[in-house]
């Protein structure tokens, strides 16, 4: 099965501080995003489409995506305004891209046939990309599907964090609901933490959205109008509300109109939301090569 993986590394990183996109993370100075392809390729993607903000590709492939290009079927896209729909006029001082759905549909030229779209600052296990293309052979045109993780493996110990809680029923996700402010408490306990002191508390083995999506090529479609009809929703001067997948996939379960299977892994997450999450990724993914999960030199 030929099955294309679209990886978003677009976006802005305000939280990071810089370009954590192509931030040197791995042993031999591999960026993180470098494991996600490895993972996918071993389990069976074999197109690749990654998504990058404007003004970093020659960097991107300086660093790594001239060696990445001798062994995967790259392509690259960009989020820029430009590729919003020509009718729609962005407002003067807005910097923040428009999401997730306007990344994805940024890429849509690129995408053939069944496509599964994730995060580049996201470390999902290898495991997760076994089961992503397992779901991705038995989508049609008004099925999705996602591979969800525990909430108590998907916090930061350095700030709060925002996941799509999930409810899911026999295989399938029924509702999604993007919740911000995700943290520790000093009890241990997971909070939300937006909007109250003392945080709203969390079930620690709730499935969450980590952002790992699987689609029909048709879904493109009705991301184009979702998008148009958010667009259109806007107040005018708004500078900072964003299109989500996870809203998205949210009011389309509600409505009826999407189906959405899920498979749940236990695997652990960590990844780049904070600079101080550096130190922590750089740790795990040298402990996982002198395990042997990874070779010294992921695309030499």
């Amino acid at each position: 099965m030929s099955a294309t993986l679209v990886i978003m590394a677009a976006g802005l990183a305000s939280r990071y501080g810089s370009a954590k996109q192509i931030e040197k993370v791995g042993p031999a100075g591999e960026i993180l995003m470098e494991y996600t392809l490895y993972d996918a390729k071993k389990a069976g993607f074999d197109r690749f489409v990654i998504i990058l903000p404007p003004g970093i590709k020659e960097e991107f492939r300086d660093l790594c995506g001239n060696r990445l290009e001798k062994e995967l079927n790259v392509t690259y896209a960009v989020q820029d305004f430009g590729s919003l729909p020509e009718w729609f006029a962005v407002p003067e001082g807005r910097v923040k891209p428009y999401g997730t759905v306007a990344c994805v549909l940024a890429a849509r030229d690129s995408i053939r046939g069944e496509f599964a779209v994730l995060n580049a600052d996201d470390y999902y296990g290898p495991g997760a990309f076994a089961l992503m293309l397992a779901e991705l052979g038995k989508l049609t045109d008004k099925t999705a599907c996602m591979v969800a993780y525990r909430l108590k493996n998907t916090v930061s110990d350095f700030g709060t964090v925002t996941r799509g809680v999930c409810t899911l029923e026999n295989g399938r996700m029924t509702a999604v609901t993007e919740t911000s402010g995700i943290g520790r408490a000093e009890d241990g306990s997971i909070r939300s933490f937006d909007g109250s002191g003392e945080g709203r508390l969390l079930d620690r083995e709730s499935a969450v959205s980590m952002n790992f999506w699987g689609f029909p090529a048709a879904a493109l479609e009705d991301m184009e109008r979702y998008q148009e009809a958010f667009l259109r929703s806007l107040a005018p001067g708004d500078l900072k509300s964003e299109c989500l997948l996870p809203v998205m996939v949210g009011e389309k379960i509600r409505e009826g109109s999407l189906t959405v299977n899920a498979v749940t892994t236990d695997d652990e997450w960590f990844g780049m939301t904070y600079k101080e999450d550096r130190a922590t990724t750089a740790a795990m993914l040298r402990k996982l090569t002198e395990e042997g999960q990874y070779p010294a030199v992921l695309f030499p």
